[in-house]
């Protein structure tokens, strides 16, 4: 059996003309033309501007003399709606009104004729208007189709970016020992924050990604210090404090490999990294200033107040409440009534009190995201 061929799209041209008479001279016209054409009829332009907004048409024929709005506000009017601003116009003027042919053209008009206009002239501006549709569809056609993959690519990196991030986080805390979900949660509760303290959307999904990797610096602490199950003395102390200036230090320093074999001028290192910084910058505050505190008393600056980044702001609260919350090598996690009275004596001291405040005011998405991103204990359940 024969496939049968797809159905062809038969054009539409839409004729508008407030002579009745002129379009029924047409009709009769155009009905022994051998055209695959669907031809409609109108006499003003608000009965045009209706049936476009009813079924789109491949062209539309106008005269410009038309009482009310005239083809000159036919004309106007579809070059300013996005579904019409691209359709062929061929506009119809007197044989002598020069200043109208000029007009049509400013507005935007495809094409022009003037009076009087024979068939076969008009069947000729028709059909090159209706190639030229077609090729305006299949360049919108291609176009749609590469932003569908650019958007999917972008998409792609967006995802391995992400699980990237989370795998060095990951890795910086296998060195403590800490295997569980901690980065993912602090990670939520991080976005949970930021949208409701009111920040933008792209702050949101970049705290969302750059908070896994507070404890980055980690990774430069000495294992006979970081895997110590005592306490620390002065120095080990200082020593372990400083996982937030190298986390800051591998965060914010430029790393441009040489581009082998390419001579320099190919690629300018300010402009590759121009759309990264905004990202690495955020990292980088959090790494250094998550265990700064709103008084003053934390480290490693003893910064205070709103000179401690928003974003360490809020991720230091996300992540006391998590190291609270959660077990440890060393400690068994605590019930909620327990670490929110600790964390309450923290309020405008260790916290900036706006985030704290923001905190209570969605408890339920922490113990929810606490709950569902479990270490394999249900301890923390509310009874």
């Amino acid at each position: 059996m024969s496939e049968t061929p797809a159905a062809v799209r038969v054009p539409r041209i839409l004729f508008v003309d407030d002579e009745q008479a002129v379009l029924s001279s047409l009709r009769r016209l155009l009905r022994n033309v051998a055209e695959p054409w669907c031809c409609h009829y109108v006499t003003s332009a608000d009965s045009a501007l209706e049936m476009i907004a009813s079924q789109p048409m491949d062209v539309v024929v106008s005269d410009v003399n038309m009482p009310g709005k005239t083809g000159f506000d036919l004309l106007c009017e579809l070059r300013r709606l996005s579904e019409t601003q691209d359709t062929p116009v061929l506009i119809i003027t007197g044989g002598q009104d020069e200043d109208n042919k000029r007009r049509a053209l400013d507005l935007g008009a495809t094409d022009l004729l003037v009076k009087p206009v024979s068939l076969n002239t008009l069947l000729a501006r028709i059909r090159n208007m209706l190639k030229l549709k077609e090729y305006q569809d299949e360049i919108k056609k291609r176009n749609q189709h590469l932003d569908t993959l650019v958007k999917i690519r972008t998409r792609e990196l967006e995802l391995s970016r992400l699980d990237l991030i989370w795998r060095l986080g990951k890795t910086a805390e296998k060195r403590d020992s800490n295997t569980g979900y901690h980065i993912f949660r602090v990670a939520h509760y991080c976005r949970i924050l930021a949208v409701a303290l009111g920040m933008s959307e792209k702050f949101c999904d970049q705290i969302f990604q750059t908070s896994p990797l507070h404890d980055i610096g980690k990774i430069g602490i000495p294992d006979k210090i970081l895997l110590k199950p005592g306490d620390f003395d002065e120095d080990e102390r200082r020593a372990m404090e400083a996982h937030c200036l190298i986390g800051a230090e591998i965060l914010s320093q430029e790393i441009v490999p040489p581009l082998l074999g390419q001579p320099s001028a190919v690629v300018s290192p300010e402009d590759e990294l121009s759309s990264e910084n905004h990202f690495l910058n955020m990292a980088a505050d959090i790494a250094l200033c998550h265990h700064e505190h709103w008084d003053g008393s934390g480290y490693p600056q003893g910064i205070a107040g709103e000179a401690i980044p928003l974003a360490a702001r809020i991720c230091a609260l996300a992540d006391v409440f998590d190291a609270l919350a959660s077990a440890r090598p060393y400690k068994e996690p605590l019930p909620l009534e327990q670490v929110l009275e600790v964390m309450r004596a923290g309020r405008g001291t260790q916290f900036d009190p706006v985030v704290f405040l923001c905190f209570e005011e969605n408890l339920t998405q922490f113990v929810a995201v606490r709950n569902r991103l479990a270490d394999g204990d249900n301890s923390f359940l509310p009874a």
